[in-house]
């Protein structure tokens, strides 16, 4: 039977002094969250990998070019030995250490004016406060026996709504006229329209 050789573990992370860059594009300090970079102690300057998210050493502080140490993508001594591509990928240091403490200081701000505040529920007044305490003990055999105590008053504000006013009923109305009132002005009047009509009607046609 073979026998395997068990995967290697992830080693610390460590400076190293291998001049061989990455060649991937480098990161930029500017262009990462605050809170992924830590420059308290600019000789042990660390900032999460892009690619790995885990936190990398940043190397070569007093050199001309600054790099990401080599480094896996797991814990140390626990996961599997992989190594990380963005191992000796450069960093540009475009930002001082003041401009990323206000940065990381406006984040924090930001982040914790999103956080959802405890709303405290408004006092009742004492009537209120009554007045909830009353429906919550009323049951369904108290409820009918309210219904029972106000029926009859809302039976005759109903009859009394059904109830007409004294004299005529709005639907009818006062009588209105079915002749004129001077039957030869009248019909002088549909005469004269007549002759109107007519002489319209003769133009129109020739």
């Amino acid at each position: 039977m073979a026998i395997t050789a068990a995967m290697p573990a992830a080693k610390e992370r460590h400076r190293t002094r291998r001049k061989r860059a990455s060649t991937l594009p480098a990161l930029k300090l500017s262009k990462l969250p605050p809170s992924n970079i830590d420059l308290r102690n600019p000789l042990k300057a660390v900032l999460v990998c892009t690619d790995c998210d885990t936190w990398v050493l940043i190397t070569g502080i007093y050199s001309k070019v600054q790099k990401l140490v080599p480094h896996h993508t797991g814990q140390a001594d626990v996961a599997a030995a992989l190594h990380c591509r963005s191992s000796n990928r450069r960093v540009e240091w475009d930002m001082t250490i003041p401009e990323w403490r206000r940065a990381l200081t406006d984040a924090v701000k930001e982040a914790s004016s999103r956080t959802a505040t405890t709303v405290l529920p408004k006092a009742f007044s004492p009537q209120t406060d009554r007045t909830l305490r009353a429906r919550a003990e009323r049951t369904p055999a108290g409820r009918v026996a309210d219904w029972n105590a106000v029926q009859v008053q809302v039976s005759d504000t109903d009859a009394a709504r059904k109830e007409l006013p004294d004299g005529e009923r709005p639907a009818d109305g006062p009588q209105l006229p079915l002749k004129p009132q001077n039957v030869e002005a009248h019909d002088r009047r549909q005469a004269e329209l007549g002759k109107q009509y007519a002489a319209r009607k003769a133009s129109s046609a020739a």
